[in-house]
């Protein structure tokens, strides 16, 4: 085992050279000292045409900011909100890919790494850190990097599963004891409560749930008190999940793989839920060529994949990552775990959104808006819900899907909606039963 030597983040990220490729690592774990340390060799004129990848990450991107231009360009494999403004006005970019693919692109060698820049927890006796909360394409990048940098964090909780690594794989060593981002969940909106209600109801004893962050997710996690042996294959979990892990609820006994195991490639939440990932070994957190792999979720029975959308067209065609050309997301996970669960057994792929967006406008509309991102195709859909019902599309027509679509939109919309459906499809649309 090689002794570790720490060297300052400045002297850590003189090996970045212009034109490089750096990775970060991602969300809760972003590596924000070694990427000021980065930004302030940009402004000092030292660097030029420094390419930032990074999946989702947390807190401030000045290095997207428009002073950067020519110096820094952001590609990202998904656009959070710290990021949204900037890419749409081209400051920075968006690379479509499926979330299990994002290794791929690593590894593969598609998107060549120079440097890898992460966040990780202390070393231990046997000389191995942990990435922590993020592996997701992270493990990817410090495998295929020609250089390595850690900035070594006592917050940085000690996962296991993909996370941990040896020293070894790690060429420069920063101290740095900065809090990890935390998220805070708002209070559930009545809107909330119910879909949760609605999506509740499709959850079966044994089920092994996927789901993501916010409102929707912990309103359904909220009403699974008195389900049992519920299991965790996703891409990441929140602190909705704990109150069902502390009851017994979440257990995983009924997994036919990873039997036990809540199994995610990255989290954000809490200091509370970091708490209880770290020295966990309930919790493994594994690369995303794992989580999400179509090939491996659909090992697993009865896997119920809860996603969102921005919107739905009367046909099922799902845009969940732009609004019109505006670029507001990414594909992220959804695919991969709507066709997971679609091949397992007695699995529910779900798409659980408000009926209306903030504004009033209804989210199922007749055509999706010009440039839209199809994100999963009418022959994916499942499940839609939202707070008026759940439909299952799966073997429907396009007229019986309209009819059924309507039927969970807001009231308020309906009748402009079936007019819609009526003009596009014909008289004989009035006589095709919703059922």
């Amino acid at each position: 085992m090689k002794s570790i030597k720490y060297v300052t983040a400045g002297d850590a990220v003189k090996v970045i050279k212009s034109g490089d490729r750096v990775h970060l690592s991602s969300v809760a774990v972003t590596p924000h000292k070694l990427i000021r340390a980065m930004v302030d060799r940009g402004r000092a004129g030292e660097l030029y045409d420094v390419k930032i990848q990074h999946i989702h990450i947390e807190g401030e991107v000045e290095y997207a900011n428009p002073e950067f231009e020519g110096i820094f360009a952001a590609e990202q494999f998904f656009v959070g909100a710290n990021l949204r403004k900037q890419t749409q006005a081209g400051y920075a970019d968006y690379v479509p890919v499926f979330l299990s693919e994002t290794q791929k692109l690593i590894r593969d060698g598609y998107l060549k790494v120079n440097v890898a820049m992460v966040l990780v927890s202390p070393p231990d006796k046997h000389g191995f850190v942990s990435l922590g909360t993020s592996v997701d394409a992270t493990l990817a990048a410090v495998e295929c990097a020609d250089v390595v940098i850690a900035a070594v964090n006592p917050n940085v909780p000690r996962a296991w599963g993909d996370a941990m690594i040896s020293i070894n794989e790690i060429d420069y060593f920063v101290e740095d004891d900065s809090p990890l981002y935390a998220h805070d969940c708002a209070p559930l909106t009545e809107t909330d409560i119910q879909i949760g209600k609605n999506v509740a109801a499709l959850v079966e004893d044994g089920a092994c749930l996927q789901m993501g962050i916010g409102g929707i997710p912990n309103a359904v996690l909220a009403q699974l008190e008195n389900h049992k042996d519920l299991g965790v294959h996703t891409e990441m979990f929140a602190d909705g999940i704990l109150p069902l892990v502390e009851k017994g609820v979440v257990n995983g006994k009924r997994k036919k793989i990873d039997r036990g195991k809540m199994v995610a490639s990255f989290l954000m939440g809490s200091k509370k839920l970091y708490d209880f990932v770290d020295d966990n070994p309930m919790v493994a957190m594994m690369d995303v060529a794992h989580t999400n792999s179509v090939h491996v979720i659909r090992k697993l029975d009865k896997v119920t994949a809860i996603n969102s959308a921005l919107a739905i067209d009367l046909t099922g065609q799902v845009c969940a990552d732009s609004i019109g050309i505006k670029h507001y997301s990414g594909v992220g996970g959804q695919i991969d775990f709507i066709r997971g669960a679609g091949y397992s057994l007695g699995g529910k792929p779900i798409i659980a959104m408000p009926s209306v967006t903030a504004k009033g406008m209804s989210k199922i509309s007749p055509t999706l808006l010009t440039g839209s991102g199809v994100v999963s195709t009418r022959a994916n859909m499942h499940w839609v819900v939202t707070e008026f019902g759940a439909v299952n599309l799966y073997g429907k027509t396009l007229q019986e899907r309209a009819r059924l679509l309507i039927s969970v939109a807001h009231p308020n919309h309906q009748e402009a909606l079936d007019k819609a459906a009526f003009e596009r499809f014909g008289p004989h649309y009035k006589f095709i039963s919703a059922k």
